[in-house]
């Protein structure tokens, strides 16, 4: 599996990706009937580095990397990750967290931080615990998820440089 920089012509993979997510509603805090130009805007913006995996000329999954915060909180990174429906439980979302942790250490970010993953999100909660993030806050009640109601919403992070 190649994962790679997206290019402007992957938009419609990405599209084909990020849209069921993105309508489920059930893991991210987006508008579920946002459009398809404002998806892919908000996935591919100009504050992001997206990134596609791909095996054999198709788009599995893709992923977005941005700083955290701006200012004195830039050294910290924070990404998004979404795979293709039917593709999931082949180890893509695994593969590109690794690049992603791989990528972020050679940029220089000191840590990766996730500021919402969905409680009922097991899979990602299993999957970040295993690579080695912690659970650092707990946001009760946080995020309305259309099958379980209102449930928490968790903050996982993982230091990737010591501190200077």
């Amino acid at each position: 599996m190649l994962i790679r920089a997206a290019r402007p012509e992957d938009a419609p993979a990405i599209w084909s990706i990020i849209g069921p997510v993105i309508r489920a509603g059930e893991t991210y805090t987006l508008d579920p009937q946002m459009s398809e130009a404002e998806a892919l805007a908000y996935w591919m913006g100009p504050d992001k580095q997206t990134f596609v995996a791909e095996e054999a000329g198709e788009i599995l999954g893709t992923y977005y990397m941005r700083p955290n915060q701006a200012g004195g909180g830039a050294h910290i990174c924070n990404c998004g990750y979404m795979t293709r429906q039917g593709a999931t439980g082949r180890g893509i979302a695994r593969r590109m967290a690794g690049h992603s942790l791989d990528h972020a250490r050679s940029r220089g970010y000191r840590g990766m931080q996730f500021n919402f993953v969905v409680s009922t999100n097991e899979r990602a909660v299993r999957l970040w615990h295993a690579l080695g993030f912690a659970t650092v806050g707990r946001l009760p009640l946080a995020f309305r998820h259309p099958e379980h109601g209102y449930v928490d919403a968790l903050v996982m992070f993982q230091q990737l440089q010591e501190p200077a």
